[in-house]
């Protein structure tokens, strides 16, 4: 289906292009959304008479975008969560549930304006994009955590998922490290593997003790 564009669209082209789009992405997405308008002639001479205020009405939003872009440029919002010891989460982050953190922050959004690749599925501090304005975007820091407490944790760059040695300060030195070279490591451990066998043998040669008692003369 061809189209012409009333506002930028990502990967497509500019207010005022005419391009061809397949028609299930105009018909469920530019055309109701109106970014776009079918390229019949009527349509067309519309647009040259509503060019203007277009322009003029898609610079105010921008403008206004940008405000709010200076407000949500690399703010950090929590999202709790809960999450197993590897700190996968039991369920994921998505679209709905940032803009609701970010709405609650002060700043409204749609859903439709959090452009992520994927749902989040795991603890930690992750980068999304807020797209305010088809010329404006920003990045926004989303820190999923099990609790107020490990977000702050998170915030200051520790690893909540550290696993923490049940023998830690414990120390197991190894004969390597007790000898200067290997070869005088092997010779001390073919010593105790030998004094080890060694008392073995003399206990098994060793005779059993006679407990019969001595007889004595009349």
């Amino acid at each position: 289906m061809q189209v012409v564009l009333l506002e930028r669209v990502a990967k497509l082209g500019q207010m005022g292009d005419v391009v061809n789009v397949k028609d299930g992405y105009a018909r469920n997405f530019l055309l109701p959304r109106k970014k776009a308008l079918r390229a019949t002639p009527e349509n067309m001479a519309h647009f040259e008479t509503q060019k203007a205020q277009l322009e003029a009405r898609n610079l105010e939003l921008k403008k206004e975008a940008e405000q709010v872009a200076g407000k949500l440029d690399s703010q950090s919002f929590i999202i709790i969560r809960q999450a197993g010891e590897s700190g996968q989460l039991y369920g994921s982050v998505s679209a709905r549930d940032i803009a609701t953190a970010i709405s609650d922050g002060g700043v409204s959004v749609e859903r439709s304006q959090i452009s992520m690749q994927r749902p989040i599925k795991t603890l930690g501090l992750h980068d999304e994009t807020v797209v305010l304005h088809p010329e404006v975007s920003v990045g926004v820091i989303v820190n999923v955590a099990r609790s107020e407490e490990e977000a702050e944790r998170q915030a200051r760059g520790e690893d909540v998922t550290a696993q923490v040695d049940e023998d830690e300060g414990e120390e197991t030195i190894a004969v390597e490290d007790v000898f200067e070279d290997e070869a005088q490591a092997q010779e001390a451990l073919a010593e105790v593997e030998g004094d080890t066998e060694g008392d073995g043998d003399a206990a098994e040669a060793a005779p059993a003790e006679d407990s019969t008692p001595e007889k004595t003369e009349d």
